[in-house]
């Protein structure tokens, strides 16, 4: 049984609740194993046990004390390496619980709505499964994230129309199990983050390029979880940051609204472009329980950040880039002896490896395609 985030009853439905919130399992309790691997240590944590096999090394990824942006910015930054995944992205993490859902649900058929890190991921952890994968993409996709994307082998469509629609239009497609960005498994995977970040240092503060919020409300699901449990003291304060050419999470927040369709998306941040977050409203009302802060940053300092970060060892996409970007803005609730972590979401290497056939279709006619 999982939980509405927003009206909080309980739901057993597959993606999403009546209400039209999104799901949550309720917090886990445990105790952590002394093993190095996170998917062993923290197994009371997850709703499924996950071998090192299964994991396909996803995980455990290093925590790098960012030298020259900590002595620019007279702080303690650390950046969590997610570009060392499988398939270069934090999207792994999830896409391992979803599968292992689906799995046991008996689909045979497994999906996923994704501008490019998503759909890499659900694809490979698709064909080491066996299972058959459709991977949805914007149109306009670019051949370097087509690359990476088609050498699983998933059936790849190109759908022309509003991406944040996209999104919806999956949960009605029949015998396919969609590991969207907030599907409530892909969410647990997501905890790890946290359970990795807690076990190094005591952060101050945790910054997050924020999107859909998936990752956002896995992350502090996962710090939640521990303090619960009394494995940590106290929360770090959170930090969710969007890109000024896409941020209706920032615009709801600001209002005190309810996150509303952004027109007409316009960023070098294409991997956290989506004009109508699926679980925008949870993270506004997450940040505004725990007192975090939203933040947007504009191409022109997230391109900067990016040579930035590169400078301290990590080549990240543009996506990534947005926390480190942010960090003047953060300034005046950062003090000289916190400790700061930046999620690195992605690689910036999005390599061609081979041409590839992609189908295009209209949202019109994407059920009749799929369902064929």
């Amino acid at each position: 049984m999982t939980r509405c985030v927003l009206c909080g009853e309980l739901d057993s439905g597959e993606y999403r609740c009546r209400c039209g919130g999104p799901l949550q399992l309720d917090h886990a309790v445990g105790s952590i194993v002394d093993e190095s691997d996170v998917w062993s240590s923290h197994r009371d944590y997850f709703p499924y046990d996950v071998s090192k096999e299964e994991s396909l090394g996803a995980g455990n990824t290093p925590l790098i004390k960012a030298r020259g942006l900590s002595n620019r910015s007279g702080t303690n930054l650390y950046l969590k390496n997610e570009t060392v995944n499988p398939t270069w992205s934090f999207k792994d993490r999830g896409t391992i619980m979803g599968v292992k859902r689906a799995m046991e649900l008996g689909h045979e058929r497994i999906g996923t709505v994704s501008t490019g890190n998503m759909a890499a991921s659900v694809a490979c952890y698709g064909a080491y499964n066996g299972l058959r994968t459709v991977v949805l993409v914007p149109g306009d996709i670019s051949q370097g994230k087509l690359g990476q994307i088609s050498i699983y082998g998933p059936e790849i469509l190109g759908v022309h129309g509003d991406y944040g629609d996209l999104y919806y239009e999956s949960l009605e497609l029949d015998d396919i199990y969609f590991i969207n960005s907030d599907d409530p498994y892909r969410i647990e995977g997501y905890k790890s983050i946290a359970f990795e970040i807690a076990q190094e240092i005591h952060a101050t503060h945790v910054i997050i390029p924020t999107s859909s919020g998936g990752s956002f409300r896995g992350i502090v699901k996962g710090y939640e979880e521990l303090l619960k449990n009394d494995i940590i003291s106290h929360l770090p304060k959170f930090a969710a940051v969007q890109a000024q050419g896409c941020s209706p999470i920032k615009l709801a927040y600001e209002e005190d609204g309810q996150v509303k369709r952004w027109k007409d998306p316009n960023t070098v941040a294409k991997a956290i472009s989506n004009p109508f977050p699926p679980s925008g409203d949870a993270v506004v009302n997450k940040l505004k329980e725990l007192e975090g802060l939203c933040l947007a940053v504009d191409d022109h300092d997230i391109l900067e950040a990016q040579i930035s970060i590169a400078r301290d060892g990590i080549y990240c996409q543009p996506a990534s880039a947005v926390g480190v970007a942010a960090i003047p803005q953060l300034m005046d609730h950062i003090g000289r002896d916190s400790k700061v972590v930046s999620l690195i979401t992605g690689s910036g290497m999005k390599v061609d490896v081979r041409s590839s056939n992609v189908d295009t279709v209209t949202l019109d006619g994407l059920r009749d395609r799929v369902s064929r």
